[in-house]
């Protein structure tokens, strides 16, 4: 395995490595449990962006180091790091080229994306475990969204995860209650995909990877942009964009794999090509 690590700061820095199709992102800063600071927001930016074009990459694996999954966005740092006061607007300027750019590039990147949590996913943590495709956790891990708590108006896509993954209700439980919501649970409410033992976390999702990673790779990547498109979309338009990602799939060298491997009746070993 080859390793890159990007972002130089002291305080805190993203891992990336390459395992193969699997790149593995490690939120490095276990002494803030993995709060995220603006060097290592901009360095998730920039190894997702770099993902999306990647054709040897079939999957992305997100996970913190130590204890903790992440949590969130690192306020005390970011307004501390200056003598003078941030300008008016300064938040609305930088947030959607930060916290809320990584929400969108792990949500529309054509590639499967796994977050592993053990303990803490705060805030910008838990909502990068929610706008995942999948989400495996430690049953003694804890989702929390504490924006209210704190004084201040939920981001990072929340408001939009939240209704879409548990319904209004337990949204408004965890946004204005500021409800911490167990593994266990959000496994059973649809919040997350699984919850195992704490023991067995890196085996259940080292086999998610795997699968993943051996899956039609253009399919998947088409699947998740429709499923994606048909939450804001009418089942008409829903079709027709089915359509045009089954004229595209149907010419991948997957597809005819696919078709051979039934044919023949054996396991299919697609390429991601």
């Amino acid at each position: 395995m080859s390793q890159d690590v990007d972002s130089a700061a002291v305080d805190g820095s993203l891992v990336a490595s390459r395992d193969g199709a699997i790149l593995r992102l490690t939120l490095d800063r276990p002494s803030h449990r993995n709060a995220l600071n603006h060097s290592m927001i901009e360095s998730l930016v920039a190894e997702l962006s770099r993902a999306a074009t990647d054709d040897a990459l079939r999957v992305i694996l997100i996970q913190g180091a130590g204890d903790d999954f992440c949590s969130g966005a690192d306020w005390v740092a970011t307004n501390n790091s200056s003598d003078q006061r941030p300008r008016t607007g300064d938040v609305l300027r930088r947030l959607p080229h930060g916290a809320h750019r990584v929400i969108e590039l792990i949500h529309h990147i054509q590639l499967p994306v796994v977050c592993s949590v053990r303990g803490f996913a705060v805030g910008l943590g838990c909502n990068l475990a929610l706008v995942a495709d999948f989400t495996v956790a430690a049953a003694d891990a804890e989702f929390w969204e504490p924006f209210a708590a704190r004084g201040f108006s939920p981001d990072s896509g929340s408001t939009w995860l939240l209704p879409r993954l548990v319904g209004l209700t337990r949204a408004k439980q965890m946004l204005l209650l500021g409800d911490k919501v167990s593994a266990v649970d959000a496994a059973n409410w649809g919040l997350i995909h699984q919850s195992v033992e704490p023991a067995d976390l890196d085996r259940a999702t080292e086999a998610l990877l795997i699968r993943l990673a051996n899956g039609p790779t253009v399919a998947l990547g088409l699947a998740k942009q429709a499923i994606n498109y048909g939450q804001h979309a009418t089942l008409n338009q829903s079709m027709t964009q089915e359509l045009f990602d089954v004229e595209l799939s149907c010419r991948t060298s997957d597809f005819k794999e696919g078709l051979a491997a039934f044919r023949e009746r054996r396991p299919p070993e697609f390429r991601g090509r």
